[in-house]
């Protein structure tokens, strides 16, 4: 096959463009062919670009030479077209896309390169595994669908950036090559040629230096960066992955939260989304203790309440008081099997003991009857208001069992169970957006296996002033100045007002068990920062990605990402992590050890 040359010519417009107002006009398209359709002296292509879909015709009474050209082309060959646009004829006007109306008459029809056959469709709606769309990346970018949402994210980094520069916020761009500070995730490193057995670690946040930024007197500081982390993959979860990071001096967090919150509603903007004003805020407390979850989705109305048994009715069950419960609407109707899932989940989650209680009219039915009896299953179901025709969930801890530890595992349990009754009761109505404000987070959590506390955000996350006399005596208690923000039950950012004093950043060292010397290893050129008039600040990092996902309508964050990994931290495509050359490795004074 001869191919041509594009040579001078240039696209008059994209395919996706042409309406009726073009018919008479001569154009020249470019494109990919989607669909060949040979019907003898007419041959139509169906052609392609990220705008849409062009029918062009090629008549062998018109362009012959187009014509015979036309005869060899395969779906995916690139190809130019220069024609007429002519109307179509009423019955054969294709609603389904945007230049349905209109038609190109080839003229010329240039063969600018061929195509193998495609491992899958280049089509919106396909069912190819994932492994073979990410293998072939560059093709599956094609598809329409995979372009909007590309595009979108462009669209969404654009109007981040226009955001926070009109709101008096400048981007800086941060080292990839810093020090390795192992609080949190693991690293990845990097192997210095020149300092043979030191290493580079690639950033999991750009913390330490946006920190430094308002040291500097950058005073608002913003950047959308790439972050690394080693860690195990999920749906929201990949080992490179985009924020928006973001930092202010002298911080109100009211004044930052309506930052966020505008931009919010600009993002969504972009996918006709109307966004509701100020968002909710939650303590954390409550939200564990209502919610079972530190992100709740609030787009339903389900919430646990701790309720006390009558006396000797916590011994009888040999369990712990209070005990959480659950009322659920409407939903007496539960059968056997769909309750024993119910408790399946509940045990799976590390709950000790889960029952039930059906309120079917004046009468209370539940597997507890016999062993506490009927008044006390009353009481219990009068503690969440049961009505007529309702179900109430219970779960609790061995009172055996009861510790910090058990308690949060007993509130991740009911976390899940709510979730799960959301979706049996398809309580999630399409098109809910509930943004929600998590405030109040604890300062510390305890870690059981190496007998210290550790810090539930990252150790330059300060305590509430109110509660510093406390961080010494009673560091369990202490509440952070943290902050999540939380859409639909998803976690899109996290952020802090920061230790901004020398005198509290070594306090809250010493609470974390880490000494001086180790302190200084680590952190050494930000301990001595701190030192050269630090101003109060404080920011947020949300999580680019996951908030593209919820924005396209995808579960998971590799549909947003133009080339993602696998959940096995596999790229497919370019086939790595790969093995190295040896002069490679003995140039970085490196062996492997099998």
């Amino acid at each position: 096959m001869k191919l041509d040359l594009l040579g001078d010519r240039q696209r008059t417009h994209f395919c996706g463009d042409l309406r009726q107002s073009h018919a008479g006009q001569t154009v020249f398209l470019a494109g990919w062919v989607a669909r060949r359709r040979d019907l003898g002296n007419l041959i139509f292509l169906d052609l392609r670009d990220h705008t849409g879909i062009t029918q062009v015709v090629c008549n062998r009474e018109v362009s012959p030479e187009a014509h015979d050209k036309a005869e060899e082309v395969r779906a995916e060959y690139v190809v130019g077209v220069e024609g007429e646009v002519v109307l179509r004829a009423p019955d054969t006007v294709n609603a389904q896309i945007p230049a349905g109306e209109v038609e190109v008459k080839a003229k010329t029809l240039l063969l600018l390169n061929e195509a193998k056959t495609p491992p899958f469709p280049i089509e919106d709606e396909i069912k190819t595994v994932e492994e073979t769309r990410l293998r072939y990346r560059y093709l599956d970018l094609r598809r329409g669908k995979m372009q909007k949402i590309i595009r979108l994210r462009h669209r969404a980094s654009l109007a981040v950036r226009e955001h926070m520069s009109a709101n008096g916020f400048i981007e800086v761009e941060t080292p990839f090559m810093t020090r390795s500070t192992p609080e949190g995730a693991r690293d990845f490193l990097v192997p210095s040629r020149i300092h043979h057995g030191h290493f580079y670690a690639l950033p999991q946040s750009p913390q330490l230096f946006k920190q430094l930024l308002m040291i500097a007197g950058c005073d608002r500081y913003f950047q959308i960066v790439r972050c690394f982390r080693d860690e195990d993959f999920r749906a929201d979860r990949q080992a490179e992955f985009t924020q928006i990071d973001i930092e202010m001096a002298f911080p109100q967090r009211d004044v930052l939260f309506d930052v966020i919150e505008q931009l919010m509603e600009k993002l969504f903007a972009l996918v006709d989304v109307k966004v509701d004003r100020p968002f909710p805020r939650l303590a954390y407390d409550t939200a564990m203790e209502k919610y079972g979850s530190d992100k709740p989705h609030l787009g339903f109305d389900l919430a646990w309440k701790r309720v006390n048994l009558p006396d000797g009715a916590g011994e009888k069950l040999h369990i712990m008081q209070p005990l959480k419960a659950l009322r659920v609407p409407g939903w007496e109707s539960a059968s056997r099997s769909q309750l024993d899932k119910l408790q399946d989940l509940a045990r799976a989650n590390l709950a000790d003991w889960f029952s039930y209680i059906k309120v079917s009219g004046n009468e209370i039915h539940s597997p507890l009857d016999k062993i506490i009896g009927g008044e006390a299953v009353r009481a219990l179901a009068n503690s969440v208001e049961a009505a007529a025709g309702d179900l109430v969930l219970l779960v609790s801890l061995k009172s055996s069992s009861v510790t910090r530890q058990a308690l949060q595992r007993l509130d991740a349990a009911s976390g899940e169970l709510r979730l799960e009754l959301a979706r049996r009761r398809e309580l999630i109505k399409p098109g809910t957006w509930s943004f929600l404000w998590v405030v109040d987070f604890p300062m510390f959590e305890y870690d059981e296996k190496e007998k210290r506390f550790g810090a539930m955000h990252h150790p330059f996350t300060s305590p509430r002033e109110e509660d510093l006399d406390k961080l010494e005596s009673d560091p369990a208690s202490l509440k952070a100045r943290a902050y999540d923000l939380v859409l639909n039950g998803s976690e899109i950012g996290g952020g802090s007002i920061r230790i901004h004093r020398q005198d509290i950043q070594k306090r809250v060292f010493d609470a974390l068990s880490l000494t001086p010397e180790k302190a200084r290893e680590r952190f050494g050129f930000f301990l001595d920062a701190l030192e050269s008039g630090t101003p109060p600040h404080g920011g947020i990092a949300l999580g680019f990605d996951r908030i593209i996902a919820l924005m396209a309508g995808e579960s998971s964050i590799r549909e947003v990402i133009a080339f993602p990994k696998t959940a096995s931290a596999v790229d497919l495509m370019c086939d790595a992590p790969a093995t190295v050359d040896p002069e490679q490795l003995e140039e970085l004074g490196l062996s492997i050890k099998n």
